[in-house]
């Protein structure tokens, strides 16, 4: 299970217990310097979105089968990623970030893209969570209490991997990019039908570069934080179920 930006582990938590529970063995890694707090180490403002996947890599060379991936936000694109380095058993995309050559279907990505040149060179920095971005887009869905709970755990991000993801027409080393006839593994891509940071035309556009491999689903009533909205446990649900039939059809 790979958390997004700003995030770390405690993001699945309730999802690590859920699939323990049905007989998985839930691996929740941190991406790097994501447990350090508020303050974490200025290299984590040039760490890449490779660094990451390498760093995923490495867990799967040592779990030395097949795995079933999880990945919400930028840790979707994460999961893409690792699904085109290795065979992997199935993915669940919830909230997807998109990979490289995947155009935003909204206005407001690409006024989001752009309002990040106020940072100044924040492609070389670590970036503070901002609470106001937060409750207005990705905790949305959230009751007030509930959303400062989540957001009191929000970390900074790296200010690279960020451009990578959002500013990708200029980044020379394609960082973001996926072989996507690398990717023989069914494709799950969910999405909230409220989400303004993904939003449901770009995971549809994400779903269909993995052809026949992937099912496309947008869920009413949820905007980007699937994995802790109210009903939660549905979508977690429809992920068992999906991971569930490719084992069979795996089988078969």
């Amino acid at each position: 299970m790979i958390h997004g930006a700003f995030c770390g582990p405690w993001a699945f938590d309730d999802w690590r217990d859920l699939f323990a529970a049905r007989g998985f063995e839930v691996h929740t890694p941190v991406l790097r310097y994501h447990d350090c707090g508020r303050h974490p180490p200025q290299a984590l403002g040039t760490t890449s979105l490779t660094d990451y996947a390498d760093d995923l890599e490495t867990l799967l060379e040592k779990i030395g089968r097949p795995a079933f991936l999880i990945g919400h936000s930028m840790g979707g694109l994460l999961a893409q990623m690792l699904a085109a380095r290795r065979d992997v058993a199935a993915i669940a995309c919830l909230a997807p970030s998109p990979p490289y050559g995947v155009l935003p279907s909204t206005p407001f990505e690409v006024a989001s893209a752009q309002a990040l040149y106020f940072a100044g060179d924040f492609w070389s920095k670590p970036l503070k969570p901002e609470r106001w971005i937060a409750a207005a887009n990705a905790l949305d869905m959230l009751d007030e209490k509930e959303r400062e709970r989540v957001f009191s755990r929000f970390v900074p991000e790296s200010g690279l991997a960020t451009f990578e993801i959002m500013q990708w027409p200029f980044d020379t080393r394609r960082a973001s990019s996926v072989a996507a006839a690398n990717v023989t593994c069914p494709v799950l891509c969910v999405v909230g039908a409220k989400d303004r940071v993904n939003p449901p035309g770009t995971v549809r556009l994400i779903a269909r570069r993995y052809r026949d491999l992937a099912t496309f689903e947008e869920i009413p009533n949820h905007s980007h934080w699937l994995i802790g909205e109210p009903g939660w446990e549905k979508i977690a649900a429809r992920v068992l179920e999906f991971f569930d039939n490719a084992t069979k059809e795996e089988a078969a």
